[in-house]
């Protein structure tokens, strides 16, 4: 017992030595030398942040090099030199989209804190009451993307990287081809598979075009505008089985084909043509119904295993969400500017992965450079990627845009420079002025009904 005593109380004496050099320690941190003091309270570069830094103005670009209205938004802030790009291009409004971001999203925004996305977007979608609409959504997408871009310069990383990371190595594309026959169509798909794409999009004619009447009924009674279209929709349904059937013949079973219906049908008529193409194995069928029709898409996945793609129209999330919970198609196809952006596009693409619903963004050519670098960037980014439509800039778009994605055998690729990556050349901008066409998408039917894009 003694013994054990004796153990105790020299346990007790080590600890209290223990103790002493402990606080002998605290002390001299507390009063030791300037330089063994700056050591202990170094913090490592990764913890430190960064200065917040505010938006000092948001402004429009518009400009056409191409030929369509492209606008983009220009953040500048508080930083000197630290400025972001995004695109609000609403080519048939564009004017309307510029008057939305000079006079009403620059004051509003004007003071916020660059690095809140989240908070600028939600306050800037609801300060109008009403949302939703194009205009104001083109112009929300404008200043979403170009607040990913000055986040990615902040960072020193390009918006790959701080949606996750790449998950492929570049982004495989579809294009389009073209002609007056079927065989011509599919001659014109051999030639684009030939210089590497994999999936081919064919269009006979563009859209439902191959039947038109060089003089039909409406035209006749003189009703309508002197410069609307008319397609026989009868005639158009009849034709694409048979440009399915020539491009498989042509092009054989390795091409990946895909069609735009272009909601140019009545929704019954849509269903038994896409039905009729099961044995060609189409990559999917785009936009079978208008955003009038959504209830069809029930009815249409229970008669066909054909893939659909739907959405460019859509304007907010009430539109595709009951559609992708019930997988009623296979690839959601919303215009990424339409919506808003990257903030709202990746909340899309997080739901679709839970309901095996693919991306496949909308790229047409009345998407700036700066819009296609940052469905690109998010196209690296999503496991659940489909497909993304291809791009091709003219000389005059280059000298406006710097650092365009490119193009190689069918991939689309972004450059690693922090953000988005692309540049606006305003001087150059400018030699190419928007104008207020409003573009001409009345298409009728042979008593001059108009049929629904």
């Amino acid at each position: 017992m003694e013994k054990l005593n004796k153990e105790v109380l020299e346990s007790r004496r080590e600890n209290l030595k223990k103790l002493g050099l402990g606080a002998a320690a605290g002390v001299l941190g507390l009063f030791g030398t300037p330089e063994s003091r700056a050591e202990q309270r170094v913090t490592p570069a990764y913890a430190k942040g960064m200065k917040p830094v505010k938006i000092k103005s948001v402004k429009a670009i518009g400009t056409a090099p191409q030929g369509s209205n492209l606008i983009v938004v220009r953040v500048d802030t508080t930083e000197p030199g630290l400025y972001g790009f995004g695109c609000a291009t609403f080519t048939q409004r564009a004017e309307v989209v510029v008057t939305a971001i000079n006079n009403y999203l620059n004051p509003l925004c004007t003071g916020k804190d660059v690095d809140n996305i989240e908070d600028a977007w939600q306050s800037a979608y609801v300060s109008s009451y009403w949302r939703n609409g194009p205009v104001l959504n083109n112009a929300l997408s404008g200043l979403d993307q170009a607040l990913w871009d000055i986040k990615g310069k902040r960072a020193g990383m390009p918006v790959h990287q701080l949606l996750g990371g790449k998950v492929r190595f570049a982004v495989p594309c579809y294009t389009h081809a073209n002609g007056k026959t079927p065989e011509e169509t599919a001659n014109d798909a051999k030639r684009i598979m030939d210089s590497g794409f994999k999936y081919v999009r064919v269009q006979q004619g563009g859209y439902g075009a191959t039947a038109i009447s060089s003089k039909p009924d409406f035209k006749d009674a003189g009703f309508g505008g002197a410069d609307d279209q008319y397609m026989n929709q009868t005639s158009y349904m009849k034709s694409v089985p048979k440009l399915f059937e020539a491009t498989r013949k042509v092009c054989g079973d390795e091409v990946e084909i895909l069609h735009d219906i272009h909601e140019r049908l009545d929704p019954m008529d849509s269903i038994n043509m896409i039905k009729s193409l099961e044995d060609y194995r189409p990559f999917f069928i785009e936009d079978p119904f208008s955003p009038e029709n959504p209830k069809w898409f029930q009815l249409l996945r229970q008669n066909t295993t054909v893939p659909i793609a739907m959405g460019e129209l859509f304007n907010n999330q009430n539109e595709w969400k009951e559609a992708m919970i019930n997988q009623w198609f296979d690839y959601i196809r919303i215009h990424v500017s339409q919506i808003g952006g990257i903030t709202p596009a990746m909340k899309v693409a997080r739901l679709g992965e839970w309901f095996n619903v693919k991306t496949a963004w909308h790229g047409p050519g009345d998407v700036s450079p700066v819009g296609h670098a940052a469905q690109c960037h998010m196209d690296l980014a999503i496991w659940n990627f489909g497909i993304q439509e291809a791009v091709s800039f003219n000389d005059k778009t280059l000298e406006v845009f710097q650092g365009c994605p490119t193009m190689n055998k069918g991939y689309m690729s972004v450059n690693e420079a922090p953000g988005l990556g692309v540049e606006v050349n305003e001087k150059a901008a400018a030699k190419y002025p928007i104008s207020n066409k409003a573009g001409n998408w009345q298409v009728r039917k042979f008593d001059g009904t108009i049929i629904r894009p």
